[in-house]
């Protein structure tokens, strides 16, 4: 990778030179020095909520080399480090960050459209069941998950409590400042190219916003992640298009907004951050209707949006266009094709996706999964279909 391109840092969504990286120190005690003491990075703090001590960081020494030192001394107490970290929010990065493509792929989704619930299922496959479809490694980046001190931590809360307890957790809280430490993981896969075998790493950063921090334009326009973001997976509600009341049973009190609101707020974002004039955005959004297991019944057995495609490693790009004309037909048919105009007007690519989380709906009184457990439908398919835009997963059309 040329030392001039730029990548996201996964945790601040600045845009960083990965040949001027910093690093940070091991903590590791020096034989001649004093040891280094943690510290509160005020940097870190402001632009990533993270709000524990670390070790401290500083900048690579100078060099006439084009190339990027690997391993360089602590200034403070001598020792050798090899740990980088970002340059502008002094976050430690991933292992391999920046040694291959790593495209930031932001996730927004309005009010209880179950965007937490999708992040956190989504998180389970990608660690077990997509794992091993690609024989990837896939796991957590970094200490801190999702603002939730420990990864331990952010598994307790949401993962064992969903797939374990049976127990919805409560919406996402508002981010104090608007800042939140996101969920970041590293998927390392081989690859063989001329009879030869290589890994290459790739850093997905979900930033789970509240969505009633999206109900507002102000909000949306200061959201770091999503102007940085090099493709989008919104999430929207189904239960608010305007034919679903007449056809299926709403929960009842949801507090919520329709989805082109949404989708208008992100448009509106998008084309002021990138200085879009009179062309189409160039950033591949995945428009993902979530809760589809309430349309089951109403759809029929036969119909096509049940029958995922078969799995295999990589992403099949026939059924995500037969998928995508069938979703399109099915706002038609709820009367939201004016989602379907603002898109077309809006962006060059985007693509529909019919997802459950859950694959039943849960009690809403008692907020417990369904008695079945959590089956997942197609939760994968955005996530695949923005890799495969890519490359960083194979995407075959047949």
């Amino acid at each position: 990778m040329s030392l001039l391109s730029k990548v996201c840092c996964p945790y601040c969504y600045h845009r960083i030179s990965p040949g001027k990286l910093w690093f940070q120190c091991t903590g590791r005690a020096s034989p001649r020095r004093p040891r280094c003491t943690k510290v509160t990075d005020e940097d870190r703090s402001r632009l990533t909520g993270y709000a524990g001590q670390s070790w401290p960081t500083f900048p690579p020494p100078e060099s006439r080399s084009p190339l990027a030192k690997r391993m360089v001394p602590c200034p403070t107490c001598g020792v050798a480090t090899g740990i980088r970290a970002c340059q502008v929010c002094h976050t430690p990065l991933p292992a391999n960050f920046a040694d291959h493509r790593s495209p930031l792929i932001g996730m927004v989704g309005g009010k209880n459209a179950g965007k937490t619930v999708y992040t956190t299922v989504l998180a389970h496959e990608l660690r077990n069941k997509i794992r091993r479809r690609f024989a990837a490694d896939i796991w957590f980046a970094g200490d801190q998950q999702g603002g939730h001190g420990t990864i331990d931590d952010w598994l307790n809360e949401y993962e064992r409590a969903l797939f374990g307890d049976s127990t919805l957790f409560e919406s996402t809280r508002a981010a104090g400042g608007g800042i939140k430490v996101p969920l970041v993981l590293q998927w390392r896969q081989p690859r063989r190219r001329l009879g030869m075998e290589s890994h290459s790493t790739t850093t997905l950063s979900f930033y789970d916003a509240a969505g009633e921090d999206m109900t507002t334009q102000d909000f949306v326009n200061g959201q770091a992640y999503l102007a940085s973001a090099d493709a989008l997976i919104v999430l929207l509600d189904p239960f608010q298009l305007p034919g679903a009341r007449d056809r299926i049973t709403v929960p009842p009190s949801r507090d919520t907004e329709e989805p082109l609101n949404v989708l208008s707020r992100i448009t509106q974002m998008l084309r002021g951050s990138h200085d879009i004039g009179r062309g189409r955005i160039n950033i591949p959004i995945a428009v993902v209707f979530g809760k589809f297991d309430a349309f089951f019944d109403l759809l029929g057995g036969d119909h096509p949006l049940l029958h995922p495609p078969a799995a295999g490693p990589f992403y099949h790009e026939g059924a995500g266009r037969d998928t995508d004309d069938h979703v399109r037909a099915f706002l038609a048919d709820m009367g939201a094709d004016d989602i379907d105009a603002h898109l077309a007007a809006h962006y060059r690519r985007y693509r529909y996706f019919p997802v459950s989380s859950l694959g039943a709906a849960p009690d809403y009184e008692r907020a417990k999964v369904d008695p079945g457990g959590v089956r997942p439908f197609r939760v994968d398919e955005p996530l695949l279909w923005l890799l495969g835009l890519f490359k960083v997963v194979e995407t075959r059309t047949a």
